[in-house]
């Protein structure tokens, strides 16, 4: 969040006049956030030099605009870009996922928190409840985790939280044996259809992100290395100065 400029020459004068519209602090600032975050990856995976985030009329150029489902989708000018992209945020922190294919993709960022045998009974599957209930040591790790992936495949399928968490279930085969710190690891998430999304989860501290696709990809590369995530702190800079 603290590196998102104050100023709206990096956006475009549509993009500027919505996020500036926005009447909460906080979503204000998650929107600039994603947008920020996005027009960067976009910039990397393009190969175009943005300079840094210095280079303006390059991010300008990008446009993030919202499908007719909500899932966002990039511009260069008015063309369609051949990239396919999914936003999270979460804590001040952010990221965008970008592959060069047609294939959907989702990804989500939570804090490794405590989370109730209440949410996990209510939003997780018989299954998915068993699992956390019988590795208690890690109970606040695989709830996130899992909740996470539950995002990333809703991502994938382009209809995020307005479909039942418990239409999809995740899956960790051989945890927590396979689970390694400081590296990707496989997971998959199955929905009532029958479509299985492949995916993969990493650890960043006090952060679990998770990756889905609706067909198997390699495990995510950063645009940044070494990835900023390794020594990110959760912050809610909008809780300093509402209004």
């Amino acid at each position: 969040m603290a590196e998102v400029p104050a100023h709206d020459a990096w956006l475009t004068e549509v993009e500027a006049a919505r996020l500036n519209g926005l009447r909460y602090p906080k979503r204000r600032d998650e929107a600039r956030l994603g947008r920020w975050t996005a027009k960067r990856a976009v910039a990397a995976a393009l190969g175009r030099d943005d300079a840094g985030g210095r280079d303006h009329a390059v991010l300008r150029e990008l446009v993030i605009r919202n499908a007719s489902d909500g899932a966002p989708e990039v511009f260069v000018g008015d063309e369609q870009a051949p990239v396919r992209i999914s936003m999270t945020d979460r804590a001040d922190w952010a990221v965008c996922t970008v592959i060069d294919d047609e294939v959907d993709i989702g990804c989500d960022l939570e804090i490794v928190e405590p989370r109730s045998h209440g949410f996990v009974r209510d939003w997780f599957t018989s299954v998915e409840h068993e699992m956390v209930a019988s590795c208690p040591d890690h109970h606040d790790l695989l709830a996130n985790l899992i909740w996470s992936a539950k995002e990333s495949a809703l991502k994938v399928l382009r209809t995020g939280l307005r479909r039942d968490t418990r239409s999809v279930e995740v899956r960790l085969d051989g945890w927590p044996a396979t689970a390694q710190p400081g590296r990707w690891d496989a997971l998959s998430v199955v929905d009532v259809e029958g479509a299985r999304f492949a995916g993969w989860w990493h650890r960043f501290g006090d952060f679990v992100l998770t990756y889905a696709s609706a067909s198997p990809t390699p495990q995510p590369e950063p645009l940044v290395e070494p990835s900023p995530l390794h020594a990110a702190q959760p912050s809610h800079r909008w809780m300093e100065a509402p209004d």
